[in-house]
């Protein structure tokens, strides 16, 4: 019988219809015949079992499913189906189609059309209500049953094609366009500025060592997002271009709006890959073997080291940086401002060998000494150049060192002393130089921002040690030795 509920399903297979969306459709219990009911369960292709019961006044066929000469309209008003009424329209059949369906009416053609499916039958004046509401407004029309469903599952389709031939598009535009580094970098002069590389050679070398690893980089985000993940799917730079963007901003000092308009890059994107391979190169550059043997320092020593302190291991030497926070640890009794504080360990032939994490400025220089770990890298019979006062012999006397030069209790001192102290005086600049070097890279030019402060760490570190790609200092000045 029909059914004037609002919560009526019909039970047929790939039809969603439900009373409460298509109103105008009517839904029919199964019948209480034991033949008639079994064709209906054979027609429908759902046997009864687990998960699926027929019930009176819950299992229901919708009108959708029934030829228009099977149901008519009783004097109630209701719709009901003729005696022995079997459904034969379903999507498996493509809606009935040659198995003798009666010709449609104009109306019923003309959205059958629209929709790009069979329209379910019903009687004339119902199709010919909804003809005048669709002239009406097109919208007010209901969308024809199941129609949504299929229209969902297109698009799914849809978006996967397009989401797979924008990432053909990306890659071969990619592919056919030169690097950016190659347009703005044409001398060396350029890859000095840009990069603080000494040469296109140097920086080329570099590239080519970092290149195997860096190919199978993730983004930070997606990082943060999965635990495990091969590779990123997706670049909007070649990763050389990612690499020279990460230089301009620390050798440079471009922020990110600035590398935003220069590489055509929304800014989320730049903040992404600059922290990305801030990550990657601290790892790579950290996990190099920087500091040196006893025997790599001999063989690289310059005779003038060699004649006054012959088993120099390290000049070290501290340096802050200006940070904005107002935090009381920070402050500097000696730069008054906030600032970071580290410790840099330079060999004689001028290469920066040891660098230690950055310190609240507050830190003094010998408790920065013991807590950097420089102490268990030096041997028994080694000696450390620093300024006068900036150690104490004790603390290294503990561990078999000597400081160069020593502290006297008399002020006057021997002529030989004098020749001694004023000479390692000249060789001990070689730190400074050093530091001078590092601080070039811009990046330390303005007050270091709170948002950089959870990597000006590793910041710092990449600074140091990719200082020495510039070639090592000679006391004389900066020359390669």
């Amino acid at each position: 019988m029909a059914q004037s509920l609002r919560h009526c399903y019909c039970s047929v297979p790939q039809c969603s219809n439900n009373k409460k969306k298509f109103p105008y459709l009517s839904f029919h219990d199964f019948p209480t015949d034991v033949e008639i009911r079994a064709r209906w369960v054979t027609a429908i292709r759902r046997d009864e079992g687990p998960n699926f019961k027929i019930r009176r006044g819950c299992s229901y066929v919708c009108s959708q499913h029934f030829s228009s000469e099977e149901i008519y309209v009783s004097a109630s008003g209701r719709k009901k189906l003729k005696k022995g009424a079997v459904p034969s329209k379903f999507m498996w059949n493509d809606w009935g189609k040659g198995m003798g369906e009666q010709a449609a009416t104009p109306a019923r053609k003309h959205l059958a059309a629209e929709n790009e499916m069979p329209v379910p039958e019903g009687t004339t004046e119902d199709w010919s209500h909804l003809e005048a509401v669709r002239k009406d407004h097109d919208y007010s029309c209901h969308p024809f049953p199941g129609k949504m469903d299929r229209a969902a599952r297109n698009i799914q389709q849809l978006e996967v094609q397009v989401s797979t031939h924008e990432h053909e598009i990306q890659q071969l535009t990619l592919k056919n366009q030169e690097p950016l580094i190659y347009k703005i970098c044409v001398t060396d002069e350029d890859y000095r500025y840009y990069t603080r590389f000494s040469s296109k050679k140097v920086f080329t070398l570099f590239w080519e060592s970092v290149y195997p690893s860096a190919s199978r980089l993730i983004y930070w985000s997606e990082a943060q997002r999965a635990a495990e993940v091969t590779a990123s799917p997706q670049r909007k730079l070649e990763l050389i271009d990612e690499l020279f963007m990460f230089l301009c901003h620390v050798a440079a000092g471009l922020q990110e709006m600035t590398l935003s308009s220069l590489f055509e890059v929304s800014v989320s994107t730049v903040s992404r890959i600059l922290l990305t391979w801030t990550s990657y190169l601290y790892q790579v550059l950290g996990s190099l073997p920087s500091w040196m043997t006893r025997e790599q320092v001999q063989s690289t020593m310059p005779d003038n080291f060699r004649l006054y302190c012959p088993q120099l291991r390290v000049i070290i030497d501290c340096t802050e940086i200006r940070c904005k926070t107002a935090t009381s640890e920070t402050f500097s009794s000696h730069k008054n401002p906030t600032t970071f504080k580290g410790l840099i360990g330079v060999a004689p032939c001028g290469v920066i060998t040891f660098v230690s994490t950055l310190y609240t400025g507050s830190i003094s220089d010998i408790e920065i000494t013991k807590k950097s770990q420089l102490l268990q890298l030096l041997q028994p019979g080694d000696e450390v150049m620093a300024d006068k006062g900036f150690l104490s012999e004790k603390i290294l006397s503990e561990v078999g060192v000597k400081l160069i030069p020593p502290l006297k209790k008399s002020t006057q001192l021997s002529e030989p002393d004098t020749q001694k102290t004023q000479a390692i005086a000249r060789m001990r600049v070689l730190v400074e130089r050093a530091i001078r070097r590092v601080k070039e890279y811009h990046i330390w030019d303005g007050i270091v921002p709170l948002s950089m402060v959870g990597s000006v760490n590793q910041l710092w570190v990449i600074c140091c040690l990719m200082s020495n790609f510039q070639g090592p200092l000679d006391i004389k000045g900066d020359k390669p030795v």
